[in-house]
């Protein structure tokens, strides 16, 4: 059952896609360029790099599972519009930081704020909009996020990426999307989700994320979703170092090269949401991790510009098949009182935000750009083989089945022990 009515439903998706759009302006006009920053600013290797990027997407791998059950009893509203305001007040300080400490915590708050804000979000949008059209919900929501990401960059390069007015804008961005939704987000449709969820609501905290990690289609997802991360999550971060140490004027060549992800997105979000349709979202999942395979592989021939965007392509259509595919796999396994504890659950796969730039920046470092293309590769190749095993298993059983199950275990014993004393 849906929180919201057909038509509001419809306008509380289509606020949280916009908004998306706005958020994802502001991401990719400042976040997209700190590799940068933290290499020429402050002299980090690639290691180091990956190692910072990464930490912040690992404490948010953390503690979203837990934002997740907490939307479930509490709301949505409520969660997204505090997890906006920290993101706010935290991307002003990359910009403005003046020594690797402090530019470490303000990205690690602001990361652990987006973390918190993803899955919600998701499960928001899964709430607000009717069954039939949550594959395009979630296809528009991408697709708005790529257009951000095609423009921010562009911004980014205009106004400078090392200036700390992106940060400081980004930060007024995210703050005031968190207003716009407290303003205008009816209060009512989260008290009606929660009244609707009666016995299916699951249980709060830890052992709300235990019960859903008992649904072992949710485990295989969350690793091949983590694996589909470390590929996929934080490209950019080793693309971009990769293009400045092997390239003259690697900065403009990625710049491009992010348009070019985003731009096409634009164009094969629809084609690609009519093959999910028509294949259903595990095999487009698939054709996604094969077309990510052949982009890394591209990526590691790649001595020009034209083979570097060609291969960009072919990553790009893959993730824009990926992703969608993804989120309705989750969606599928779950329900309406525990939607907010699978997504979150779910999202611990941004796990892979902290592997990827960890284990690209070392690959890079040690086997060179083709090497590390590769084990991204190797990667993809793998996180198909483990939704296609997760997606095979059933459901796990109701926990009313297996209480009555102990139950009547239990009164067996006594019976026998009541036998033994007669």
């Amino acid at each position: 059952m849906n929180a919201y009515s057909e038509k509001a439903g419809r306008r509380v998706a289509l606020l949280l896609i916009a908004g998306s759009g706005v958020v994802t302006i502001a991401k990719g006009m400042s976040l997209t360029f700190l590799a940068i920053r933290l290499q020429r600013d402050f002299g980090l290797s690639p290691a180091g790099i990956g190692a910072l990027i990464g930490a912040g997407p690992l404490l948010g791998a953390i503690v979203s599972p837990f934002a997740g059950t907490l939307s479930d009893r509490i709301g949505r509203k409520g969660v997204l519009t505090a997890a906006l305001f920290m993101a706010g007040l935290a991307l002003a300080g990359p910009g403005l930081a003046q020594s690797i400490a402090a530019f470490a915590l303000a990205h690690i708050v602001s990361a652990v704020a987006a973390a918190v804000y993803e899955p919600v979000a998701r499960a928001f949008m899964s709430d607000a909009a009717p069954e039939h059209l949550r594959l395009k919900v979630f296809s528009w929501r991408y697709l708005a996020i790529n257009a951000g990401w095609a423009i921010g960059p562009l911004i980014g390069v205009w106004v400078g990426a090392a200036y700390s007015t992106l940060f400081v804008s980004a930060g007024v961005m995210h703050a005031a999307f968190g207003l716009v939704l407290f303003l205008n987000v009816p209060e009512a449709g989260n008290r009606q989700m929660i009244q609707t969820k009666g016995a299916t609501q699951a249980a709060g905290g830890w052992r709300g994320l235990v019960a859903a990690l008992r649904d072992r289609r949710l485990v295989f997802f969350v690793i091949g979703g983590t694996l589909l991360l470390a590929v996929h999550g934080q490209w950019s971060v080793t693309l971009s170092q990769y293009l400045n140490t092997g390239f003259a004027d690697g900065v403009t060549l990625f710049a491009l090269l992010v348009s070019t992800n985003a731009a096409t997105v634009l164009i094969a979000s629809t084609p690609a949401r009519f093959v999910i349709e028509r294949i259903g979202a595990l095999p487009a999942l698939s054709l996604g991790c094969l077309l990510f395979l052949l982009g890394e592989i591209g990526f590691a021939a790649s001595s020009g510009m034209e083979m570097l965007v060609a291969s960009m392509i072919l990553f790009t259509i893959g993730e824009v098949l990926i992703v969608p595919s993804e989120y309705v796999l989750v969606d599928g396994i779950s329900n309406a009182g525990n939607r907010g504890t699978y997504f979150g659950a779910h999202s611990l796969s941004t796990v892979g935000n902290f592997l990827g730039p960890l284990i690209g920046g070392l690959a890079l470092g040690t086997v060179g750009g083709a090497g590390m293309f590769l084990l991204f590769a190797l990667l993809s190749a793998a996180s198909a083989l483990l939704f296609a095993i997760g997606h095979s298993m059933p459901p796990p059983r109701p926990e009313t089945a297996r209480a009555d199950r102990l139950g009547s275990g239990a009164l067996n014993g006594d019976l026998l022990r009541l036998g033994q004393f007669a």
